[in-house]
């Protein structure tokens, strides 16, 4: 035989055992593992992938709780995602061994491309977020955020004002409010009008993000890394990604520089920029990302507040006799002289509750942000390999009827017996946990002390001075909302809907006039801005050195 027909003969077998090899390796992407949770049925190469829901998630989400159990696993092409629905195994995983669940998924289009890498929210973990973090702790701990008060008094008492000359546009002051009180803790300056352009840029940009972070094509890149190496002009929504980021990238880096130049120049109010600027000096970070670390403070603490208190008005045009045993308290502990100040808090219980059952009820981060495992563990009898998406699955739990019969009515009630803060019941018994909105672990927002607050005074001023009804058709038919169509993708909120605002009397207008007339006592007369910052604030006083040139 010669040279040539011996090779021939060899490389027919060779090539046949390299198909077969490449081939049976392929057909296992897809395919779940032994050991692992749970879950639907898969098919090859893709898994799961075809059987994830294009709308309304978690309420698939909930649906395969319901069948496969607490913790289930779904194969979503070359990634595995693990499900926890259940307040336990959140507690057991996320909070108890935080230590390799702190992590973030890597996130191509979300992250890299439409957010520069700089986004807080899904940063991965590692010296970066942990020295945010620190920054974050510092002016949003629990002894801080005391504090903030004054701010979150002055915001308030302009949104009942405008409530009462433009009730129409109130999803529009409770975006101001949320918008204004975060930018004076992050900035240094207030928003005193609802009309402003940066607020409707920071809910258009925001929604926007999450919509195409939730979007197919975001985690078809995700899930089949090869596809990020396809040139920008066919890989999937790289430039439509890039274009937010540069018009993100504005709004963001615009505030920064503008709190920069004002602490540099000595016109600036002492704000959380003060630490950023002087860490800056000596980490050197960009403006970028300096832009970033305190525009993703911004967006959490204006989004989350905001769709909350609108979830909470709706509920009480739904449910009218909640809204009427609310205002019985309130009349009994604060009477009708006066605004409800934070100092009513422990005598309002029933607005706690309110509270509470507000963040069960309409869970604005629907299925958490993912965590990821940052090395190999077990749960039970189930394997959880390092590199999965680890998923609190919110809605699941909130609506759980074991855990909250009737979940999807309006019921305070439920939590008459919880006297916890929500900070305390987020480190507690997780059976006894009030809502799952705000993560777990380290990923847990350093933001509960500050919303707790603005969503206590929203509902006990707006239940003091207001009472809340259905509109009517133009046949006097009263209008009922769908309190299950929700808008939005990592977070959402009710649909848009109609609600009347009467005041409850003359004399409680009068006292609300006057309220925000004595405000106006402490702002500049034509910026609308702080004469000088409220006494006892918690951030930091540092100003940088002025070089004269």
């Amino acid at each position: 035989m010669s040279p040539a027909i011996s090779v021939s003969f060899w490389a027919v077998p060779l090539l046949v055992g390299t198909v077969i090899f490449v081939l049976v390796n392929i057909l296992k992407v897809g395919k779940r593992a032994p050991g692992l949770p749970p879950g639907p049925p898969t098919i090859p190469i893709l898994g799961n992938l075809h059987q994830m829901p294009t709308k309304n998630p978690h309420l698939q989400f909930q649906k395969w709780a319901q069948e496969y159990g607490p913790i289930y696993s779904l194969i979503l092409g070359t990634k595995i995602m693990i499900v926890l629905s259940s307040d336990q195994a959140v507690k057991d995983l996320l909070d108890k061994k935080s230590a390799i669940y702190s992590d973030r998924p890597d996130m191509f289009i979300a992250q890299r491309i439409a957010s520069g890498g700089l986004r807080l929210v899904v940063m991965r973990y590692g010296d970066n977020w942990r020295m945010i973090h620190k920054m974050v702790h510092n002016i949003l701990n629990i002894k801080a955020a005391v504090t903030y008060v004054p701010y979150q008094d002055l915001e308030n008492k302009m949104f009942l004002d405008g409530l009462l000359d433009k009730p129409d546009e109130f999803l529009n002051h409770i975006r101001r409010f949320s918008y204004s009180l975060s930018t004076q803790m992050i900035f240094g300056f207030r928003c005193p009008d609802i009309n402003d352009p940066y607020i409707q840029q920071l809910f258009w940009s925001f929604d926007h993000w999450g919509e195409l972070a939730g979007s197919s094509s975001a985690q078809l890149v995700d899930l089949y890394p090869i596809l990020q190496k396809l040139p920008k002009a066919i890989a999937p929504n790289v430039r439509y990604a890039e274009h937010l980021h540069q018009i993100e990238r504005k709004l963001y880096v615009g505030h920064w520089l503008r709190a920069k130049r004002g602490l540099e120049n000595g016109t600036g109010l002492p704000c959380f920029c003060n630490d950023v600027l002087r860490v800056q000096q000596t980490e050197k970070f960009t403006d970028d990302a300096a832009g970033y670390m305190s525009g993703s403070l911004l967006e959490a603490g204006s989004d989350t507040t905001s769709s909350t208190l609108y979830g909470f008005i709706q509920a009480m045009i739904v449910w009218p006799e909640v809204q009427k045993k609310a205002q019985a308290e309130i009349d009994r502990v604060v009477g009708h002289d006066r605004l409800p100040t934070i100092d009513d808090y422990d005598e309002l219980h029933y607005i706690r509750c309110c509270i509470k059952e507000s963040l069960r009820w309409m869970p604005t981060v629907i299925l958490g942000v993912p965590h990821a495992a940052m090395k190999d563990d077990t749960y039970g009898d189930y394997i959880i390999p390092k590199g999965s998406t680890v998923i609190n699955n919110v809605w699941a739990i909130h609506m759980d009827p074991n855990r909250c019969p009737e979940p999807r009515r309006f019921n305070p009630d439920r939590f008459k017996d919880d006297f916890t803060t929500l900070y305390q019941s987020a480190n507690g018994d997780p059976a006894k946990r009030d809502n799952f909105n705000f993560g777990a672990g380290r990923r847990l927002c350093q933001g509960i002390h500050i919303a707790e607050r603005s969503m206590f005074l929203g509902i006990s001023r707006l239940l003091w001075g207001f009472n809340l009804s259905k509109p009517l058709d133009k046949n006097g038919v009263p209008i009922t909302p769908d309190i299950d169509d929700l808008v939005g993708n990592i977070t959402v909120q009710p649909r848009d809907f109609k609600a009347v605002f009467e005041p409850r009397s003359p004399g409680k207008v009068k006292i609300i006039r006057e309220a925000w007339r004595d405000c106006q006592d402490l702002l500049d007369p034509e910026t609308k801005q702080w004469k000088k910052m409220p006494e006892g604030m918690a951030l930091s006083t540092w100003m940088p050195e002025k070089i004269d040139v």
